[in-house]
């Protein structure tokens, strides 16, 4: 039997789901705008916990690269690789917009700094800025977190979006293997802070 662990923090939560195959054994999401670092760890025990699962069952992880946070979608990349490491098993990095769209022809939407969305469908993805057009090559029907407001100001369909980290693990279940890159985040924009303006010190 196959096991999967997938996690992501990349938003305002931190989610784990369990899968066999397609079947979902365990699930947890917890809404938290801050702390994921500190909470991860004991949230994926409990989900483990739930299923009767140690970690030496394991056989691959999926972790959520993004696009989200800056620094919760480094937390659980830099988690699943040290997983990775220690339980010898393969780590898969799985985008939110693949993860939420499961196959449909959708445009997944995604809350962006400053009030925009982060829009992705197929292989496209970017950023609208609010109250910005959409591009006319997406599909209609949007789903993701941010889905609704932007499917009322345009008058599309918003369809449910599956849960994020079962997504995630079903995907990396199906493509994790020894030997692939490992999972790395997904980055739309640069990093908010400032290099430092103090000059390097002098190397003798």
């Amino acid at each position: 039997m196959t096991l999967t662990l997938g996690f992501d923090t990349s938003a305002a939560h931190c989610a784990a789901a369990l899968v066999s195959g397609d079947r979902v054994l365990a699930v947890c999401v917890e809404e938290m705008r801050k702390g994921q670092a500190e909470r991860l760890m004991p949230l994926l025990e409990e989900v483990l916990a739930e299923a009767g699962v140690a970690w030496t069952d394991l056989t691959a992880l999926g972790v959520g690269t993004g696009p989200g946070n800056f620094t919760g979608t480094r937390i659980a990349v830099a988690a699943a690789r040290g997983l990775a490491l220690g339980l010898d098993i393969p780590a898969e990095g799985v985008g939110a917009v693949e993860a939420l769209a499961q196959g449909r022809e959708v445009t997944v939407c995604l809350p962006a700094p400053r009030d925009a969305v982060h829009v992705g469908w197929g292989a496209s993805l970017l950023t609208l800025a609010p109250e910005e057009a959409p591009p006319p090559d997406w599909p209609a029907d949007l789903t993701g977190p941010a889905a609704g407001e932007l499917a009322a100001r345009l008058g599309r369909a918003c369809l449910p979006a599956p849960p994020l980290a079962a997504g995630v693990a079903r995907i990396a279940a199906a493509r994790a293997a020894p030997g692939r890159a490992r999972p790395a985040p997904i980055y739309l924009r640069p990093a908010d802070a400032a290099p430092a303006s103090d000059p390097p010190p002098r190397l003798l």
